[in-house]
Parts: structure tokens; sequence; C-alpha cells
């Protein structure tokens, strides 16, 4: 319980500052924003432990505090006014002032960013799987030799790039002629950062002749924090949007997306502190099987509208597979070694 005091003080000052703006209806509208972003994040709370567990404990509790104001600040208020921004011409403070007072205008605005939106982080995520599914030095695989097989073709140089890079070209055939070099460009623009961030994270997590290992350690650090604001990034941009279906005020929405993201950076560190992954072996497994899907359903929703309900259920229905799986394998080697 005590990973999680913080997480029930955020809840407290954000309830209580969502019951100030608007009132008893404000606070339960943020509960309920914050109990559908805790459901539909889970997976990205798994794969955000794997990274967690290879910073050191002062890192780790960055991403709790400076992480999070990162993550509700900046990601979930001020990224999509400034993308709001970049797509209407407005100046940053305007669209702030069309945020507050006119909701209703700010939203459509932000939904007609939609594609750009879906491109740019259904192409980071898509990256994050297929790193996890073409990564040859895997030793366990959930899906035994299909999943063996697809790891084995890691072998080829930038494979994940250019098959990512072949379905961003392919999604283009559907989209508006108008909008296909906006939405290529964001699309790219997500790769990029991905590649970047983590050519740099392998860069740091190879140890120079004659560095300390504390300072490899720390760089590697730096890198892994930031690899894991942009992918709680591409995880919010949907959620941001979605969240106008419940209520226009962008404060609550704040508040409400505040309370779940706080539970989620705290059942990350639960995660790392418990052992959870090395307990449920196929537990990280099922997490990025979900990230890929989220990442096609992104793609997809450039052309097609996709209820976020569906994406919670595919992705809790891939988590509890993996649960179930991670128990058999226990079990099935436990008999093993007792005979």
């Amino acid at each position: 319980m005590q990973h999680f005091r913080l997480s029930f003080f955020v809840t407290a000052v954000c309830l209580a500052a969502a019951f100030y703006w608007g009132g008893a209806i404000g606070a339960f509208i943020a509960i309920i924003l914050g109990v559908l972003e805790v459901s539909l994040s889970f997976d990205n709370a798994v794969v955000n432990a794997s990274v967690l567990k290879r910073m050191d404990e002062r890192w780790q509790r960055y991403f709790l505090t400076w992480g999070i104001l990162i993550a509700v600040f900046g990601m979930r208020l001020l990224f999509p006014i400034a993308i709001v921004a970049a797509a209407t011409g407005i100046d940053f403070v305007g669209v702030t002032n069309m945020a507050l007072h006119d909701p209703e205008t700010y939203s459509k605005h932000l939904t007609e960013s939609h594609i750009q939106i879906a491109a740019f982080g259904g192409m980071f995520l898509l990256m994050v799987f297929f790193s996890f599914i073409f990564d040859e030095s895997k030793e366990l695989h959930w899906l035994g030799k299909l999943e063996e097989k697809m790891a084995s073709f890691g072998k080829l140089e930038s494979i994940e790039i250019i098959l990512a890079l072949a379905l961003l070209l392919i999604t283009q055939h559907w989209l508006p002629e108008a909008i296909r070099l906006e939405a290529l460009v964001a699309g790219v623009s997500g790769l990029i950062l991905f590649v970047i961030v983590d050519s740099l994270s392998t860069l740091f997590e190879d140890e120079e002749e004659g560095e300390d290992m504390a300072d490899v350690l720390k760089k590697g650090s730096v890198m892994s924090f930031l690899y894991l604001e942009v992918l709680d990034a591409s995880f919010s941009f949907d959620g941001v949007i979605g969240a106008f279906a419940i209520t226009q005020d962008v404060v609550i929405i704040m508040l409400g997306l505040a309370i779940g993201a706080m539970f989620v950076r705290s059942l990350t560190v639960y995660l790392v502190r418990q052992g959870t992954l090395d307990e449920y072996v196929f537990l990280e497994h099922g997490a990025h099987y979900a990230i890929g899907t989220l990442a096609a359903i992104m793609l997809i929703s450039m052309t097609h509208e996709i209820p976020e309900v569906i994406t919670g259920l595919v992705g809790a229905a891939l988590i509890a597979l993996s649960v179930f799986s991670s128990i058999r394998y226990k079990r099935k080697h436990a008999e093993t070694n007792h005979i």
C-alpha cells in the first residue's frame, strides 16, 4: 500500500480542485476519467516497469515525482494546446484561452488533428512493439515456435523500421489526398523520435572503456526516463481526445487524467519493487502485444472510428492471457523440478 500513498494524496488534491472548479459533478467526472485512464493503461504500466527496473533508484523517484508533472501538465494539457496551435496558426495563449473559455471549438480543432496524432503515436508504439518482437536475444517466447521465428528476423538489419514505414505508406492509400503528407510527416516523426531515444539508450548501456559504471547507469537512466515520458505521451494522445466525449472542460479532463496517470506510475513502481515481471514471466509479452494492438488501432483510426472500449478490452484480454500463461508455465516447471 505504501507505493500508492502519493497517488491517494494526488487524488485527494485533484478531487478537491475538481469540486472547487466544477462542483460535485466535476469531481464525479474526474473520478470516471481517472478510472478509465488506469483501466486503459495497465499495459503501459507493465512496459514502463520493464524499463524502470533498469534505472537507478534516484531516477525511479524522479519518474514518480517530476515525471508525473511532465505527464499531467506537459502531455495532457500543454501538448494538446501546442498541437491545436500548430494546426490552426493561433498563438499558444490564444489557444489556451480557447480551451478555457470556448472548449467546444478547442475540442473540434483537437479532434480534427486526430489523424496526425494517431500517425505519430501509432508509429512510436509500433516501433516499441517491433523492437520487442524482433529481439533475437529473447530466450522465452510466449507464442512458442511462431514467436521464436519472428524473433529470428531480428537478424535482418533495421527490419523494424522497414516494416513500420511500409505499414505507414500502406495506410496513406485510404487517407484523403489533402491530409496524406501531414500524416506521413507525423508518422515518420514518431519513428525518428523512437530511433533517437532508443539509440541513445543503447549507447549509454554499453559501458565505455575507462568510464565509471555509476556514470554509465546515470546516463542510461536519463535516456530511459525520456523514453518513458515519450511512451506515456503516445498512450495519452487518444485518451485526451476521448475524454472530450465525457466532458469538454479541459481543467476537469486534466485533473481526471492526472489521477489515472499517478496511479499508473505507482503501479509501475509496485511492479518493479514486487518483482512481478519475474513472477509472471509472460506479463511483459502480453503488454507488448497489447501495445502492438493499440498501435494498429491508432493507425486504423485514421480512417475508421474505433471505440476506446474495444482498445481497453483487447488490452485487458491480452494481459489476462499472459498472466494465465505465466501461472501455467510456473506450475509446469515446478512439477518438472519436483520430479
